[in-house]
């Protein structure tokens, strides 16, 4: 327990090296042709071979079942896997960041902003300020950790065709950072089908073992999946894909410590009998998406420009309420 709490608190050396590559396995005796076929598939660092099961690492090319217990047994002396006190670990969580979002109110809602590590669920219907808080976000992340940054670069996936540069570059003066630098911290692709935005996600963590990225957002996570599976035939092959998708996701926030921020659609929940809707605000992706989010955030209109965020569901937070609004600069404060 000790040997794990110690790994948990690294030194400032340990948290500006970020995960381990997965090539210092070759350090305990994994050949370099077999580090070679793990990044190749995904498997960039010491921490993803750790956290997969037995039967990922023997889908890749080459990886016999007892080379893949020697892969797993190698990682786990170099990531803590065990146990450790609750106190342990409350120190783990308050060393992590949380990224302003621009609006003194709604940091307040969410204990000092969006928080690093876990997953964050923006949905609500259309106008309702999502994209623009991720557009945002995407500025805010490169800031200063005193300024309520990370000091890190930001991956964006757009599967909507909403994502504007332009509107990084007003961002980022107002936060009195350089417009053109600021857009070469962020990483843009767009997802034009489920598979292509879960492939995505392998490029990302070749990414992120390049340089510190801070924030990965994926806007919106479920759009494809309404139109690539169709009919209630497909749904069950919907969630199964979507929950891939979605672990892949968390096995990054865990890895790499970054934010993932996602944004949902929502649907009407219509009485069949009735015909008349029960819930119009309901997010799609059912018990699937609602499990795979830590923090489940619920955007509506206001009057104007202004824009209420209420707590739907988190570990931590309390249900509550705060307005904000949408300006030339992202997410501000509030307008009277």
């Amino acid at each position: 327990m000790a040997q794990v709490a110690e790994q948990y608190q690294q030194d400032d050396h340990a948290e500006a090296s970020g995960p381990l590559l997965v090539e210092r396995l070759e350090e305990l005796g994994v050949s370099a042709t077999d580090t070679k076929k793990l990044r190749e598939a995904g498997l960039t660092t010491v921490e993803s071979v750790a956290y997969s099961t037995k039967k990922r690492i023997m889908a890749v090319k080459g990886i016999s079942e007892t080379k893949a217990d020697k892969l797993i047994a190698e990682a786990a002396k170099l990531v803590p896997l065990g146990f450790c006190t609750a106190a342990e670990y409350h120190a783990v969580r308050e060393a992590q960041l949380s990224l302003t979002t621009g609006s003194t109110e709604l940091d307040a809602l969410l204990a000092g902003g969006i928080e690093t590590g876990s997953i964050t669920e923006l949905f609500g219907e259309f106008r309702t300020g999502k994209t623009q808080l991720c557009h945002t976000l995407a500025v805010t992340c490169q800031m200063p950790m005193d300024q309520g940054g990370a000091e890190g670069k930001a991956l964006y996936i757009d599967s909507e065709g909403t994502f504007r540069p332009e509107r990084c570059k007003a961002i980022a003066e107002r936060f009195g950072l350089d417009p053109d630098e600021a857009l070469e911290n962020v990483s843009f692709a767009r997802a034009f089908n489920s598979d292509h935005q879960t492939q995505l996600l392998q490029q990302a963590c070749a990414l992120m073992t390049e340089t510190r990225y801070a924030l990965i957002v994926v806007d919106s996570a479920t759009a494809l999946y309404r139109t690539d599976f169709t009919g209630r035939g497909e749904l069950a092959a919907r969630q199964q894909h979507l929950g891939q998708f979605l672990r892949a996701l968390q096995r990054i926030a865990d890895e790499f410590g970054c934010a993932v921020v996602i944004t949902n659609q929502v649907v009407a929940q219509v009485d069949g009998g009735a015909m008349f809707a029960i819930d119009p605000k309901k997010p799609i992706g059912g018990n699937i998406i609602a499990h795979a989010s830590q923090t489940r955030l619920s955007l509506r209109k206001s009057r104007g420009e202004n824009r209420i965020c209420k707590v739907y569901d988190s570990p931590n937070l309390p249900e509550a309420e705060a307005t904000f609004s949408i300006s030339e600069g992202g997410i501000v404060d509030a307008n009277d």
